[in-house]
C-alpha cells in the first residue's frame, strides 16, 4: 500500500541540538548553552544542580551543535535531494529575544530564520516549526525562575506573537511546546526549572505545567488570528505502557501511567483538565494556582492536530522484583519487555507499538495526528571507500513505516506525515553525545567536539529518497 500524494514526508531537528552559533547574531544565553557533556549533564537537566553560565571546566555541545547556523543552505539542499516535503525545526527563543523580556525582537535573529524558511520554500519544503523545543532564556531563569513564574506566560506570548507576525505567511505548521510532558522527567532541560532546597518539587512542576498550558493556549489563539491559514499543534513524548502481565494490578498500573502521559495533551486537545488529573492533584496537595479566565482560555483555544515522538513502547510491572529490571538509556523508565530487542543504548524496539500509539491517540482525540520524531540512535562506521552502510537504521525505519502504513490503510488513522528524528546527525538531547547518530546524513563531529562538520550521505539517504519517491509503496 502507499500514502496519499499530499502526505508530508520529511525529517526533524531542533535548534538546541543542531543550530550552534550560540554567541553569534545577537543571540542571548539559553538553557541549552549551560548544559554540558559529561557527568554533570543529568544533575543539571533534572534541575538538581544549579548553573547560570558556562564555565571553562566543561564542554558544551550545543555551543556549536552541527553548525546548522552556517550550513543550513547545504543541509536543506540535501533534504531537498531526498525529496522532503516537510522539515521540522525549532526557533531558538534567545535568537529572537536575547534576554526574553525585551520589548522588540533581535532583527538579526529574524533575518536568519527568514532566510532558512526561504531556503525551504525554494525547494517546496514546508517548514514545521516548534516555538519552544527544550529552550528558555537564562535571564528569565535567573530573574523569575522561568515557568515557575506566571510572568513567563506574557514573555512567551510576546515571543509567539512576533513569530506569527513575521513568519506566519511562510510557515503553515506550528507546534507550541515540544514534548510538553518531558517537564516531569527533566525539568531544567524541558522548561528551565531549577529546584531550591526545601521546595515541593511536584507542586512547583505542576504549577509550571499550568503556566505552560495557558501560554500554549494563548499562542494557539494568537496564531489563529494572525495566521488564519496555519495549523497549530501540540507535541507529546509518546509510547504506550504495556502491562507486564495480565495481573489486574499490572493492567491498572499501565492505564495510570498512560493517563499521566496524556494529561498535558488532554488539556491542549480537549480544552480541559481530565477528571483523574484534578483528583490526583487535589489528593496530593499540588493543585496549581489558577487565575480567573484560565479555564476558559484552555477551553476556547484547543489545537488543530496532535504530534508526537515515538521511539519505543514502555512496560510496567507492580512486582518489585520484575519492576527493578529497567531498560537503559530511555528518559522514561520502563520494565524490560522480554519480547522486544533493544538498541545499543538500551531502547526497546517495537514497530507494532507505533501502530498502537497512532490508534490510541486518534481514538482519544479524534484529531489528525503527525509523527514528528522516530528513529534509531546508533554508532555508524565509515568504510574505507567512504560509504556508511547503516542497514540497521533502514531496517528500523522500514518496520516503523510499515506499522504506520497499517495504521493508515487498515485502521483509518488520519496521519498527516512522517518526520524521522535527526534526519541529519545532531547532538543527543539526553546524553549530549554525537556518537549516538540518528541521521541519514552523516556529520563529521565527535563527542569531544572535534571534527570538520563535513556532511556525507549514508546508505539510508538513498533508501529514504526512494521511499518518498514511491509514497511509501516500496520500502
Amino acid at each position: 500500500m502507499s500514502f496519499s500524494k499530499d502526505f508530508l514526508w520529511g525529517g526533524a531537528t531542533a535548534a538546541n541540538q543542531c543550530e550552534g552559533g550560540w554567541n553569534e547574531g545577537g543571540k542571548g544565553l539559553s538553557t541549552n548553552d549551560v548544559i554540558p557533556h559529561g557527568k554533570d549533564r543529568f544533575p543539571i537537566i533534572k534541575g538538581d544542580m544549579i548553573v547560570s553560565a558556562p564555565d571553562a571546566d566543561h564542554y558544551y555541545p550545543a555551543h556549536l551543535g552541527i553548525d546548522f547556523y552556517h550550513h543550513y543552505k547545504e543541509d536543506i539542499a540535501m533534504m531537498a535531494e531526498m525529496g522532503f516535503k516537510c522539515f521540522r525545526m525549532s526557533i531558538n527563543w534567545t535568537r529572537i529575544f536575547p534576554n526574553g523580556d525585551e520589548e522588540k525582537p533581535n532583527e538579526e535573529g529574524i533575518a536568519f530564520y527568514d532566510s532558512v524558511f526561504d531556503e525551504c520554500l525554494k525547494y517546496g519544503i514546508e517548514p514545521l516549526v516548534s516555538i519552544v523545543h527544550f529552550d528558555a532564556p537564562m535571564h528569565l531563569v535567573d530573574t523569575i525562575g522561568s515557568w515557575k513564574s506566571r510572568k513567563m506566560i506574557d514573555y512567551f506570548v510576546r515571543y509567539a506573537t512576533v513569530l506569527f507576525e513575521r513568519f506566519g505567511h511562510k510557515v503553515k505548521y506550528w507546534l507550541t511546546i515540544n514534548e510538553i510532558n518531558m517537564l516531569i522527567a527533566l525539568p531544567f532541560m524541558a522548561a528551565g526549572i531549577r529546584f531550591e532546597e526545601g521546595e515541593d518539587r511536584k507542586k512547583v512542576t505542576y504549577q509550571a505545567a499550568h503556566h505552560e498550558l495557558v501560554a500554549s493556549a494563548l499562542a494557539t489563539k494568537i496564531g489563529h488570528e494572525l495566521a488564519p491559514n496555519a495549523m497549530i499543534g501540540c507535541m507529546l513524548a509518546a509510547g504506550n505502557y504495556y502491562p507486564y502481565s495480565c495481573r489486574p494490578e499490572d493492567v491498572w498500573e499501565s492505564i495510570c501511567r498512560d493517563r499521566d502521559n496524556y494529561f498535558f495533551i488532554d488539556v491542549q486537545s480537549r480544552g480541559e483538565y481530565p477528571a483523574f488529573a484534578l483528583k490526583q492533584m487535589e489528593r496530593e496537595g499540588i493543585m496549581p494556582v489558577m487565575e480567573p479566565g484560565d479555564l476558559a482560555i484552555l477551553k476556547e483555544n484547543t489545537v488543530d492536530f496532535v504530534t508526537f515522538s515515538y521511539y519505543a513502547s514502555r512496560c510496567v510491572s507492580t512486582d518489585p522484583e520484575i519492576a527493578g529490571k529497567q531498560t537503559a538509556g530511555n528518559i522514561f523508565a520502563s520494565t524490560k519487555n522480554p519480547y522486544l530487542k533493544r538498541s545499543e543504548w538500551g531502547w526497546q524496539i517495537d514497530p507494532l507499538g507505533l501502530r498502537v500509539t497512532l490508534n490510541t491517540l486518534y481514538d482519544r482525540y479524534q484529531k489528525p495526528v503527525f509523527i514528528v520524531e522516530n528513529g534509531l540512535g546508533a554508532k555508524d562506521t565509515i568504510e574505507e571507500d567512504g560509504s556508511i552502510n547503516d542497514d540497521y537504521r533502514i531496517d528500523y525505519l522500514r518496520a516503523h513505516i510499515q506499522a504506520m502504513d497499517d495504521a493508515v490503510n487498515l485502521d483509518g488513522v488520519p496521519l498527516m506525515g512522517y518526520l524521522p528524528w535527526g534526519c541529519i546527525d545532531l547532538v543527543s538531547a539526553g546524553t549530549g553525545e554525537m556518537s549516538k547518530r540518528y541521521g541519514m546524513i552523516y556529520v563529521d563531529r565527535e563527542d569531544d567536539g572535534s571534527g570538520t562538520f563535513e556532511r556525507r550521505k549514508k546508505k539510508s539517504f538513498d533508501w529514504y529518497k526512494h521511499v518518498i519517491e514511491t509514497d511509501g509503496a516500496e520500502l
